[in-house]
């Protein structure tokens, strides 16, 4: 029985009382259960950059402070001018489950304040070494240290308290992240891709709230930087002067009806760019609860749902839109990270969003920058000298005419096809791209003077972080300060060089976790879209620019759809037109 010297003992039938054999499931210690959940709640530097974030603005903070050094597992250091705290609670804001955000029978349904379960500061105390300086602007402040970065056993909460000179507020420094825990260090992402996840969560929190100052410093250098006088302003420090300038306030309040017949106010505010300021990623599309940055799908859908059909197809939006609603309607304690939060009636305030959004964009200044060169004559020349024989495709198919400015109607045999004339021009762009690019290296042009191109500060930490990726798909940049970097060589298919949207529009997809053939497909998409035919310029092509266009659509791979997968001809036979009208064949 397995080298069991007991099997055969207690049971007349050889077997053993299940009431007397061994308990394989125990109890954990307190100081083991704690520690372990002090790794569930402090998964990576940037959890620790957000409980810390969370306790200065709840404590009333205008101008927050944020430090980071390497990944953030070296240091990571945040400031404060909130209220601070007198030496007992700066002692006890330290042990496990101690706040004073929930009085001892609360319900986290319905608290204000972006924390409340008291367990960051215990919970990074487990993790790493933390320094607590603190002031509730007595003349004497509060240093309170406990290093768990090198406790291996024992619950690690020795704690030191002495005095400190502090102005009213509070600093908090976190050292060696995970140093007594390796295999979590290992776990993380390279620096890049950390202090990346750092850069786009504190973009975030200034972004919902634009009234607070906000700075963020990666080893030594200010990477983002808002005032606290508004969210236009704070728009300009995350991304640029050409995203604030083209961009409109929004604050309504609306009234929802929720199915108990109450009708609270959901108060709308933030930030709405142009539709002509737009990104490839869904990712800047930020969404807030009152001032807490959350993912919440039925909300962004909301925003972009207000933006109708202004968007660019393929296109996202830029937006920030925090959503107030009574305290009482949000259960904030739904998600380990408080990034999800839970809402009632979502689906009734999700409509109020997107009524908000669109109303706030009627009436702006949505007027486009004129449009870039289409290169229809380069385009339309046919891929092997004069062409020769017509392709099979559309060897027998005739242009007679256009509609609406996009389409080509064309008579092929007994059917009648129906062209997209923007989707066609695109897929017949994109497999020329494919063949320019097929060879290794690509084709680049060096630009001279080189692109000035303005990022966002968690932008500008993926380039650093994706360096390699974008030089493979032809992008060499070099930071330039203060959030931008200088376009040196980009990709130049024909000879013409891709422009600040591709190089964007590149990074979203690395950013996003595509592989670099992924980025690079959605890059040639990307370059076949900007210079293909528009609504408006197919009216004026010449019929035998139409037949050009049916002649290099019908030489592609795939001539049916489109790079987005869309597709570029419809079809419709003449015994549809004969049912129709009631005719016979």
């Amino acid at each position: 029985m397995g080298g069991d010297e007991r099997a055969d003992e207690g049971r007349p039938d050889g077997t053993t009382d299940p009431t007397e054999r061994p308990a394989r499931v125990r109890r954990l210690d307190p100081a083991t259960a704690e520690r372990i959940a002090a790794g569930e709640v402090i998964t990576r530097p940037a959890r620790v950059v957000g409980e810390l974030v969370d306790n200065a603005l709840d404590a009333g903070a205008g101008a927050v402070e944020v430090a980071v050094d390497g990944d953030g597992t070296d240091r990571i250091r945040v400031a404060d001018d909130g209220h601070g705290m007198g030496r007992e609670d700066a002692r006890r804001a330290v042990e496990r489950h101690a706040t004073s955000k929930l009085a001892p029978d609360g319900d986290p349904v319905g608290v204000a304040s972006l924390g409340f379960r008291g367990e960051a500061l215990a919970a990074i105390a487990d993790a790493a070494r933390l320094e607590l300086t603190t002031s509730d602007g007595d003349a004497v402040g509060t240093r309170v240290v406990v290093d768990g970065a090198r406790a291996t056993g024992g619950d690690g909460t020795d704690v030191e308290v002495a005095d400190a000179g502090r102005a009213r507020g509070t600093t908090v420094v976190v050292e060696d992240l995970f140093a007594a825990r390796p295999a979590r260090r290992e776990s993380l992402a390279g620096p890049a891709a950390e202090f990346a996840r750092i850069s786009a969560l504190v973009a975030d929190y200034a972004l919902a709230n634009p009234r607070v100052a906000f700075t963020l410093e990666h080893d030594g250098s200010t990477t983002l930087s808002t005032p606290g006088t508004g969210v236009t302003d704070a728009l300009f420090g995350v991304y640029d002067r050409e995203t604030a300038s083209r961009s409109t306030e929004l604050a309504a309040s609306v009234e929802v009806r929720t199915n108990g017949g109450e009708r609270p106010s959901v108060d709308v505010s933030g930030a709405l760019a142009y539709p002509s300021v737009t990104r490839a990623s869904r990712d800047h599309v930020r969404v807030s609860v009152n001032g807490r940055p959350v993912r919440n799908d039925r909300l962004a859908a909301a925003v972009r749902g207000g933006y109708g059909r202004l968007l660019p197809d393929g296109r996202e939006p830029v937006a920030a839109v925090d959503v107030a609603v009574p305290p009482a309607r949000v259960d904030p304690n739904v998600h380990p990270a408080k990034r999800e939060v839970g809402l009632r009636d979502a689906e009734r305030v999700a409509d109020a969003v997107e009524s908000a959004v669109g109303d706030a964009l009627t009436g702006a200044d949505l007027r486009r920058k004129a449009g870039v060169d289409t290169g229809i004559a380069s385009a339309l020349d046919p891929v092997g000298g004069d062409g020769g024989e017509r392709p099979r495709a559309f060897a027998d198919a005739e242009p007679i005419g256009t509609f609406r400015d996009l389409y080509l109607l064309v008579e092929a045999g007994d059917e009648l096809l129906v062209v997209d004339g923007h989707a066609a021009h695109e897929r017949v762009n994109y497999e020329r791209l494919g063949r320019a690019f097929a060879d290794e290296p690509v084709a680049t042009a060096a630009l001279d003077p080189p692109a000035t191109v303005s990022l966002s500060a968690d932008e500008a930490a993926a380039t650093e972080a994706h360096a390699d990726a974008l030089g493979a798909l032809g992008f060499e940049t070099e930071p330039f300060g203060g959030g931008t970097v200088r376009l040196r060589t980009a990709p130049a298919p024909f000879g013409r060089a891709a422009d600040a949207d591709a190089f964007r529009d590149a990074l979203a997809s690395l950013s996003g976790g595509e592989p670099k053939r992924d980025a690079r497909e959605a890059l040639l998409a990307d370059l076949a879209c900007h210079p293909s035919l528009k609504r408006g310029e197919i009216g004026d092509l010449t019929r035998e620019e139409q037949r050009s266009l049916l002649d290099r659509l019908g030489e592609c791979d795939r001539p049916y759809a489109c790079p987005h997968g869309r597709p570029t001809v419809l079809a419709v036979d003449e015994a549809t037109f004969a049912a129709g009208f009631g005719r016979d064949r």
